[in-house]
Formats: C-alpha cells, structure tokens, sequence
C-alpha cells in the first residue's frame, strides 16, 4: 500500500532532481551557451522524471520499488559536478542545486528498499523464493553492468572537466590569446610565435601537452595551446569525447592564418588522445591543415568501439556503448560523429603520423587508422602507455615528430 508518507517523500525527491535539470540547462547553462544549446539535455531528462512520477502513484509495490531505485543514479550523478569543482573552484552556479539533488539519493535508496521488503512474498517455498531473488539481483547487477556505468561516464563527461590553468613552461616567451568558435564560443590560449613561418596547433588543453609544446617550439614552430571548451577558461560545456572538437580546432586555424609570422599553408596539427580523434576527424574535412600527428586516438563513438573488437564481444560493445551514445547525444545535444573509419581515408594527401603504444594503448585504434589512411602516413609504435612516448623516449619521440613536421611543413 502506498502511504501518503512515501508519496510525499518520492514526489519530494524528484522535485530536487527536477529542480537541478531547469537549473544546469536553462537556468545556469555554462558560459558561452543558452537554454537553446540544451533543450534535448533538459527536456527529455524532464519528461523521463514526470513519466516515472506520474508512474509510480500507479503502480503496484514492486514498480514502485524499482522506480525508486532507478532514480538513484541520476540523483548521485547530479551533484558530480559541484563535488569535483568544490575542490578546484569552488562551489558556483547550479552546484547547490546539485547537492540538493544529491541529497534525494539516500530518500529514494530508503523508500525503494523499504517497498522492497514490506512487499516481499512470504507464501510460497524457501527455495523458490531466494532462487527469485537471486535471478532478480544477477538481472540488476547485468543492467547496471551495461547500461549504468556506460551512462554515469557519458553524464561525468558532459558536466566535469579539468578546471585549472597550469603555469606556462613552454620554453620561450607566448601571448595571452583568445579564440572564438563557428558556435559562439570564446576559447583560452597561449601563442608562442614562429621563427620559421610554420606553426601546429598541440591539442587538447594546457596541461599533459607542454612537453610537446616545449618541443615544437625549441624547432623553431610557433605553437598554439588552448583550453577546449567546457574547461580551464573556456566557454561552453565540458565534452569528455570531443564530439565538438572540431570547431575547436578550426578556431585554432582561423586564428593562425590572420598571424603575420604564419605561412597559412603552413599549419599543422598534434593532437593527443581525444585530441589525436579529433585531429585526424578535422584534417578529414579540411585541406586547411598541412599535417597531423595523432598520437594515442582510440574510440569515440560505438561504431568505432564495435570495430575494435570481434566475435560476440562486438554485442556486448554495441550495447554497453549504444547506451552511452543514446546519453551523449542527449547530454551534448547532438548525434554521433562519423565513423573515424570512414574519415582517415579523406585525410590524403595531407601527411598523417600516427603515433600508438601497442597493445599498452587505449583502444588500441592506431594501426587500424594507418592502415585505413591514404599516403604519405607513417606510423610509430612507442615504448610506454597512452600517450607517454615522450616521457619514455624523448629524444626519438622528438627526433619522428620535428622530422615528420620538418617534412610536410617546411620542405
């Protein structure tokens, strides 16, 4: 039986999630976005929250249970973003309404274990019943090994990023330096400038890619580094999978083309990890950069993700992935990018240098890139995990990298 104590406490406990949802998309959106940039994220989220309201004053007790319990998730997740940026920032904007949806998660914990055993049957044979339980508790642990986790990932994606600016070590004096995006975003970056009328363009961040920087620039390159958006002090939403990262870096070649100390048929292009994915995904739909090293790319999408496996485990990659896809295009507001498969072929004859780590590497996406890809590309394996040829091997590292630039930008 449902007391009027549980339905006052479930509707309660929606309302704080609720309340977050009009708050993070509508109210406070990130700067440089409005209400319109989310209206799937803010919609759909609230139409899912009224259905399982209007739902649960209907249902019997077991529904009502696993409504209850359902929301749990979504109720933790609300308030990721202020912790994490309590202890870099500070607490701001729509972070208070995200504790306070974080606070219904115990609530709807209780009332769902409550439902849970107050309706428990009674009735029938001991071995009968826990054998049910146990069924019912592997087919929970199975949904949440699919579908949950893949789902917390994309939600952490699109709300948290890294918040600090590191300190500049880049080896020669840069430029404070400001980006604007085809979307209306302001991107923060610093520029060193060119002695040999070439630069790159050292993607993502300003932090993990100073080595790099530091490199290029001891060559002579300019070099151009700048928080993506969503992160440091850039405008717009924070996108973990860089599905917009491509605007990114066709702010980064608007603004290298109108410098004095630029060749614009000289600007090329590293990018690490997502970086890497979104590098190549540009070169594939630009001529405007001369080269690109990518280094670590793996997956972003499903497709992709499918594609670097094979046998049944292509099912269990197409679902646990499928739903994160199905969450990221609500979060961002967008579909999926094309199939990087498709794309390197497109990069040619713009030179490509793909960088990997072997099987020590993230999704191990590499070679199957090289070998999707036109000439001239190359291809190197380094020693280390992820993205950590240059700390393993920095002279080689160095010696591949300022050659293959060298090369395609300079000759």
């Amino acid at each position: 039986m449902l007391t009027p104590r549980s339905r006052n406490l479930f509707l309660a406990a929606v309302g704080a999630i609720a309340l977050h949802v009009v708050d993070d998309n509508f109210v406070q959106p990130q700067p440089g976005s409005s209400a319109d940039d989310h209206l799937f994220s803010g919609l759909i989220p609230l139409a899912v929250l009224a259905l399982a309201a209007w739902a649960y004053l209907r249902v019997g007790p077991g529904a009502r249970a696993t409504i209850a319990l359902s929301l749990v998730l979504p109720a933790i997740l609300s308030g990721a973003e202020a912790i994490y940026y309590s202890g870099e920032t500070g607490l701001a904007g729509d972070d208070y309404t995200g504790l306070l949806a974080m606070a219904a998660a115990p609530v709807l914990l209780v009332i769902g274990v409550t439902t849970l055993w107050n309706s428990r049957r009674l009735d029938d044979n001991r071995g009968r019943r826990y054998g049910r339980r146990l069924l019912k508790t592997a087919g929970v642990v199975a949904l949440l090994a699919i579908f949950a986790l893949p789902v917390s990932i994309a939600y952490v994606g699109s709300h948290v990023t890294r918040a600090e600016v590191p300190d500049p070590k880049l080896g020669a004096a840069h430029e404070n330096v400001k980006l604007e995006t085809s979307d209306g975003l302001e991107l923060e970056g610093w520029y060193v400038p060119s002695t040999n009328r070439a630069a790159v363009i050292v993607f993502p961040g300003r932090s993990g890619i100073q080595k790099q920087a530091r490199m290029l620039v001891r060559n002579g390159y300019g070099v151009l580094l700048y928080d993506r958006r969503g992160e440091g002090e850039s405008d717009g939403d924070p996108n973990t999978w860089g599905w917009d990262f491509d605007k990114d870096i066709r702010a980064g070649i608007d603004f290298l083309e109108e410098r004095p100390d630029v060749d614009p048929e000289r600007i090329g292009g590293l990018g690490s990890s997502v970086g890497g994915e979104m590098m190549l995904h540009t070169a594939a739909d630009t001529e405007q950069l001369a080269a690109v090293v990518a280094e670590g790319a793996g997956a972003r999408t499903m497709g992709e993700e499918v594609d670097d496996v094979s046998g049944f485990a292509k099912v269990g990659n197409a679902l646990s992935y499928g739903a994160r896809d199905i969450a990221n295009s609500i979060l961002h507001n967008r579909l999926p990018p094309d199939n990087l498969m498709d794309l390197v072929p497109e990069i040619a004859p713009t030179p490509v240098f793909i960088i990997h780590a072997g099987d020590d590497d993230a999704g191990h996406r590499g070679p199957d890139y090289y070998r999707a890809a036109g000439e001239p590309k190359q291809i190197w394996e380094a020693q280390g995990g992820h993205t950590d040829g240059i700390d393993r091997e920095p002279r080689e590292y160095e010696r591949r990298v300022t050659a293959f630039f060298d090369g395609a930008l300079l000759e």
